[in-house]
């Protein structure tokens, strides 16, 4: 009789839907993710356009695999002592990088004895997105109003104006000798340990120029000290709906910076998929779009080989500038 009783008790239960918690967990089994801890790697210093974007992937993700989501910052080398540690953790898909053009497109043609290579060691799972990044003068160029001014200025006194970057051979550097190139300019480069560092700068008038998130170079003008000359986008951008791009005012050239996460190689295809579904669902979070509208940027999830194309195409492409300024970080 008893165990009639608790058969009668587990159908109304399952009939009422309060049996949840038996339900979820063949689900739970199925998961190809083991239990733990999700580390998203951050190769950078918090409060940078890296670590904003992965902690705003954080709760969706969580929601998502059942498994906690963290972010964990390992600075230092252009990215490249965060992105060895992932390349050196179990390929079981608790640890993965948000990967950034310079950890996987600049850094391999920049140091000779880099601990990784980005198609040996990694596993593309998805793009978060391709944040535009915007040229500005500081209160120390204030006569400077607009990007023809700026490469007049940078002709008359070749290495006379200065500007900051997040670290030698960052893509902000990189994007600036671009620049250089395509404009015929040459400026003095000054490092800073971190975006955030060097952004003040720029703001306190102790450099004159940077390349910066188009974001971040928002923010900064919004005081009237920076002015943003251009966007390197290939349209305006809604949020900058003021600034020009570099074609509209005679340098043809548009330059991004990808964000994307990457897993251990030899991360099996079933927790590569499912982590790419998790990537793809966070970008439709609520709040991770306003996170990205305050970015300038807009989710771009990609299939595994779409962002391993897109990775290839990136090293072509800042490759070449690299080896052609010589730049070496070892």
């Amino acid at each position: 009789m008893f165990r009639r009783s608790l058969a009668r008790l587990a159908c109304c239960l399952s009939a009422s839907g309060l049996a949840t918690s038996g339900l979820a967990a063949p689900a739970l089994a199925q998961s190809p993710l083991p239990s733990g801890t999700v580390r998203l790697v951050v190769p950078y210093n918090p409060g940078g356009i890296t670590d904003i974007l992965a902690r705003g992937l954080m709760q969706p993700m969580t929601a998502t695999l059942g498994n906690s989501v963290v972010v964990e910052n390992r600075p230092g080398a252009n990215g490249s002592i965060g992105a060895t540690l992932v390349a050196r953790s179990p390929a079981d898909g608790l640890t993965m990088l948000v990967g950034v053009t310079d950890t996987h497109a600049v850094n391999p043609a920049a140091m000779r004895n880099l601990p990784y290579v980005p198609e040996r060691d990694f596993v593309p799972v998805n793009l978060i997105t391709r944040v535009p990044l915007a040229l500005a003068v500081g209160p120390a160029q204030r006569g400077i109003q607009d990007l023809r001014a700026f490469v007049a200025a940078a002709k008359a006194r070749p290495g006379g104006l200065t500007h900051s970057s997040w670290g030698v051979g960052s893509t902000s550097q990189i994007a600036m000798l671009r620049i250089g190139e395509t404009a015929g300019i040459e400026l003095l480069h000054v490092p800073f340990t971190g975006a955030a560092p060097a952004a003040q700068a720029l703001a306190a008038g102790q450099v004159d120029s940077m390349i910066l998130p188009a974001g971040a170079a928002e923010a900064l003008a919004r005081d009237g000290n920076v002015r943003v000359l251009a966007v390197l986008s290939p349209e305006r951008l809604p949020l900058l709906s003021g600034a020009p791009t570099m074609k509209e005012q005679g340098v043809d050239l548009s330059v991004s910076i990808f964000q994307a996460i990457f897993a251990p190689a030899r991360t099996p295809a079933p927790v590569v998929a499912l982590l790419n579904q998790a990537v793809a669902r966070g970008l439709q979070d609520p709040q991770m779009l306003e996170i990205l509208r305050g970015q300038a940027s807009v989710g771009e999830p990609m299939t595994t080989p779409q962002l391993a194309e897109l990775v290839k195409q990136e090293q072509e492409a800042w490759g070449r500038v690299v080896r052609g300024a010589n730049i070496r970080l070892d």
